[in-house]
Order: structure tokens, then sequence, then C-alpha cells
């Protein structure tokens, strides 16, 4: 898969490749409180100064959401290591599909409408290939997003010291 593509755009949001002027937004969502609830708490902003690089997220599988020149979340989708549980292929490795948006965009379908784009994406580059995604099940609004976009729960399990909930999407191909 090519990476960087072009950025996609949606009908309020571009999703694109990471740049430094995204680096306080990035510093900003993972040290939130907010954001963070249901992944370990927030990382104290004093390490994340000085750990952040000037360009944040320059990686393939991230996307930034941008809504009016502005970084409001980012988009991830990245293998699934094969130690944790949760996998729908007996030798694991399966793309997983990971969110963050800044708090002050929660509600408005950001996320729903970023994800959808990055799922239609990655169903373009990598046909009939399953993506997973894992939540806590006490974070009923990513659940709830979850069930939006079409994942399909497979399993419940306890990781992270918490019950989680795991499913899949799977593009439909469209028959010959």
């Amino acid at each position: 898969m090519l990476w960087p593509p072009a950025p996609l755009r949606t009908e309020r949001l571009v999703l694109r490749e990471s740049e430094a002027r995204d680096r306080a937004a990035f510093i900003e969502l993972f040290a939130s409180p907010e954001v963070r609830t249901y992944l370990g708490g927030p990382r104290p902003r004093a390490e994340l100064e000085r750990a952040v690089p000037e360009v944040p997220g320059r990686r393939p599988g991230v996307f930034v959401a941008d809504l009016d020149g502005a970084m409001i979340g980012i988009i991830t989708l990245d293998r699934r290591a094969a130690e944790r549980p949760g996998h729908v292929h007996p030798d694991a490795g399966e793309t997983e599909l990971g969110y963050l948006f800044l708090p002050e965009v929660w509600g408005r379908g950001y996320a729903a409408e970023a994800c959808a784009a990055a799922l239609g994406w990655f169903a373009c580059e990598r046909p009939g290939e399953p993506v997973v995604l894992c939540t806590q099940t006490a974070n009923d609004r990513a659940v709830r997003l979850a069930a939006k976009l079409g994942f399909t729960e497979v399993e419940r399990f306890e990781e992270f010291g918490a019950e989680q909930w795991f499913g899949v999407w799977s593009p439909v191909t469209p028959s010959d």
C-alpha cells in the first residue's frame, strides 16, 4: 500500500498526513483526561513536550482529521499485535482501527465521518481484508460508533484490567 495517500475528503473533513503544525493538537490528545479515560489515563504534558517529535504521527496508517485547516483528531490503521487477545485470523496480524478526537468536537459526528472515510479507503487498498476494533465495554460511545460503522461483535475479554469489546468490519465486495 502506498503511503501517504492523497488527502481524503469527506463532507466536512480532510484526512491527511501529519504536519509540524499538528504537534500541539497531538500533545493535547495524549494529555487530555477526557480523551484518555479508557486508554490508561492522560500522559504528563511535560513528558509529551519532550517526547513528541516535531512532526508527530508521520508513519503509515496515521491520518490527521482536519477541520477548516486545524487538526481535530487522528485515525489509525495499525496491525494488531499477535500477543494481544482478540483476532479473527489464526495467524493474527489484522488491521485495527483506532481514533482519538479532541473533546471540544465530540458529539458532532466527526469521528464517524472520518472513520468511515478511512475504512472506505482501506477497502479499496486491501479489498476483502477485515478490520478489527477493540474498546472497553464501559466506553459505550465507542461501542455505539463501532456498530454505526458496521463492526460486528466477535467476543469480549479481559485486558488492561477491564472488559473489552472486540469487533470486526468486513468490506462489502461487489459481485461480478
